[in-house]
This record gives C-alpha cells, sequence and structure tokens, in this order.
C-alpha cells in the first residue's frame, strides 16, 4: 500500500425529510446563493423544500446550470453573486449543479475569468457551500472534483477545489428520475469503482473489498431501480453507492486509473453525450486494450464479482469484459460508438487533442494519444 493522507471534511447528512436540516446547518447571517439546473426541482417538491427551510435567510436564486456545466453559463452565476456580495452558496441538483456551483464558489473570489481557474486545474479560495443531491451519481456531493465544459471550445476539464461543507441526501427525491438519468448514474458510479480497482493487484485488500462491496451493491439492485425508483431502501443503497464511490474513501493507499473518464470527457465535449453513457462505452475497449497490463485484477474481477472460475487467465479476462458490457447493456446504455453515432473522425480528434496537450493517463501513465486511439477503435 502506498503512503496517503485521508480527509473528507463533507458532513454527510442522509435520509427522508432532511433537507429541513438546511434551517441549522446554513450559517445564520450569510448572504446565501442557491444555484439549480433547468427546473426539475419544482416538479418532485424539492425546491418547494428549500425555500421553506431557509426562510429567514437572505437569499439569492440562480437557474439554468447545465448538464455537462458550461462555463459561458457558470460566468453569469458568477457575476450574479458579485454583485450581490454573496457568502455562502448552496447546489440543489444532481453532479452537474454541484460541480458548477464548485466553480462559482470559486470565480466569486476571483478578479479573471473563472475558465482560467478551469484550465489550471482548480484552486483552493473559495467560498463556503454546500449542496442537496437529486441525482446520485458523480460523487460530487462529497469530493473535492468537478468538470467544466466550454461550449466555445468543445472542451472539456477537470477543477479541483473545495469539498461541500455538508450534503443532505434524501432518498425520496429520486424517486422522479428518468431512466436514463438512473441508468447513468449507475454506470458512473460502477466506472468510479473501476478506475480506482482496476488497476495494480495486491495493494490493500480492504479497499478490493470495500470496493467490490460497491460494485456487488450496484449489480444487485440495478435491475430493481430501473424499474422502480420507488423502492426507498433501494434507492438509498444506490444514493450512497454514488457518494462512496467517489468520496476517495476506496482509494486509500492504492493506484488509480482515471483514463476512462478522460477519453469520456472528450466524447462528452464533442457530441454532448450523457457523461455516464461515455463510460459505458469506453472502459470496455479500454480494458480490451490494455487487458494484459490489468490481466491480474480482471481475473479477480472476474472470479469476485461475475464468478467466472474456469478457463486460463485470458478467457477469464475476455469473459468478465464481456458480462460487464452486458451488464451496461442491460441498463439500456449503449456501449459501441457505432451505437451512439460516432465515428473515425472524432477517434482522430481525441487523438490529436491528446497528443496537442502532451497528456498521458492511466495507473502507469501511458494512455497517450496513439493509445486513446487503440482504445477508440477497440470501443467501435
Amino acid at each position: 500500500m502506498e503512503n496517503f493522507i485521508f480527509q473528507n471534511p463533507t458532513k454527510l447528512i442522509f435520509g427522508k425529510g432532511m433537507i429541513a436540516q438546511l434551517a441549522k446547518e446554513v450559517p445564520a447571517g450569510k448572504r446565501v446563493l442557491v444555484t439549480f439546473g433547468g427546473g426539475s426541482v419544482r416538479k418532485n417538491g424539492v425546491y418547494e423544500q428549500v425555500k421553506e427551510a431557509l426562510k429567514g435567510f437572505d437569499v439569492v436564486e440562480f437557474w439554468g446550470i447545465e448538464s455537462n456545466p458550461k462555463i459561458e453559463t457558470l460566468r453569469e452565476a458568477i457575476k450574479l453573486g458579485k454583485e450581490q456580495k454573496v457568502d455562502f452558496l448552496l447546489a440543489v441538483g444532481g453532479g452537474s449543479v454541484i460541480d458548477g456551483t464548485k466553480l462559482i464558489a470559486a470565480g466569486i473570489l476571483y478578479d479573471g475569468d473563472a475558465w482560467e481557474l478551469v484550465l489550471q486545474g482548480g484552486c483552493k479560495h473559495a467560498l463556503p457551500l454546500a449542496a442537496v443531491l437529486t441525482i446520485p451519481a458523480t460523487g460530487s456531493e462529497m469530493n473535492n472534483g468537478a468538470v467544466i465544459s466550454c461550449k466555445a471550445t468543445e472542451e472539456k476539464f477537470p477543477f479541483y477545489s473545495n469539498n461541500p461543507v455538508f450534503s443532505i441526501l434524501d432518498p425520496t427525491v429520486t424517486f422522479t428520475l428518468p431512466k436514463w438519468q438512473v441508468a447513468c448514474g449507475i454506470a458512473d458510479t460502477f466506472v468510479h469503482v473501476m478506475e480506482q480497482y482496476m488497476t495494480t493487484p495486491g495493494q490493500s485488500r480492504l479497499m478490493d473489498r470495500w470496493a467490490e462491496g460497491i460494485i456487488h451493491s450496484l449489480i444487485e439492485i440495478a435491475p430493481d431501480i430501473i424499474e422502480n425508483q420507488h423502492d426507498y431502501d433501494r434507492m438509498a443503497d444506490f444514493m450512497l453507492c454514488a457518494t462512496m464511490g467517489l468520496n476517495h474513501f476506496i482509494g486509500m493507499g492504492v493506484c488509480e486509473d482515471w483514463a476512462t473518464h478522460m477519453i469520456g470527457h472528450e466524447l462528452t465535449a464533442l457530441h454532448g453525450l450523457t457523461h455516464g453513457a461515455t463510460l459505458a462505452i469506453v472502459m470496455p475497449g479500454l480494458w480490451r486494450t490494455l487487458k494484459a497490463e490489468k490481466m491480474a485484477k480482471l481475473v479477480q474481477f472476474g472470479e469476485r464479482i461475475w464468478g467466472i472460475t474456469e478457463g486460463d487467465d485470458n478467457a477469464r479476462a475476455d469473459l468478465a469484459i464481456e458480462k460487464t458490457e452486458a451488464f451496461f447493456r442491460s441498463l439500456g446504455l449503449p456501449t459501441r460508438l457505432g451505437e451512439a453515432g460516432i465515428g473515425e473522425e472524432t477517434i482522430l480528434e481525441i487523438e490529436r487533442r491528446f497528443n496537442a496537450r502532451k497528456v498521458a493517463f492511466g495507473e502507469n501513465q501511458n494512455v497517450t494519444g496513439a493509445v486513446a486511439r487503440q482504445i477508440l477503435e477497440n470501443c467501435k
């Protein structure tokens, strides 16, 4: 196991009716900028709960943070926050709203254009923020990461700032989510775990078992919650799986990959494809391409998750990949580029972008532009 320092400062407030806790958790005397997405919170009752809990607070609202939050929209929120002199932010929505609010919190205190913060990778100088989560997927409610897009340049980059001070997770707010969003959330959570797990074997028995526990839970509950999101206990499990999948809890002392995500970000930037759907396409192709170096972990994964115990290592690894792809398909997600209308031109553009930026991803830092192209060729 590698050396590590672990600290997660986010207070998690979980359960039915807990949105009312905003009245106690938001610091008194703050001017609060509350950020929202496109308006679904008005339909599922979340907006009214938030509004009721914040009675007596000085509140400014900003609406319209889209999926894959764009700097063009976030600039408007930053301008509003500066004009209104807000000093606390509350994100009400899914991972995109929370991601965008992390940049807003930093941008309000920044004199330049906030896209500069994204290009430099992030900053720690930001206003405090909290979250009310409505869509389980990204884990943004309990980590310091965000991903921000630029419509003008068709780019999408990670950005790191501060964790939310607290996050409220009420599983009942997920009952009205579209099946597509639930499916993409499951895939996103699954791949978050794999980015921390499907690397070097033998680093930590404990991290492996914790990661496998999240994956087992996702596989068990997936068929039920795709068909019926009104089962409180299963949606509670899903919500917590998504949070635990990317709050750095299962990454202590182990090396991580993240190449699937970096390639997936480019597919979203170029085609607008939902993040979770890009991951379901890219990850099996990445495993097919890098099977030799991930062989030991693929065999372990196949045995512990899919019950694969027969055949040589190569056959077992292949079957593990096939079963994982079949799982994504069972969610109704595409697993090949062609199914999403993505062709050779995009593959070449992603290779060009990786080469131009001189980047290399993966636990071995070997996913260069050329390797990214091989991976995408294996996603056809």
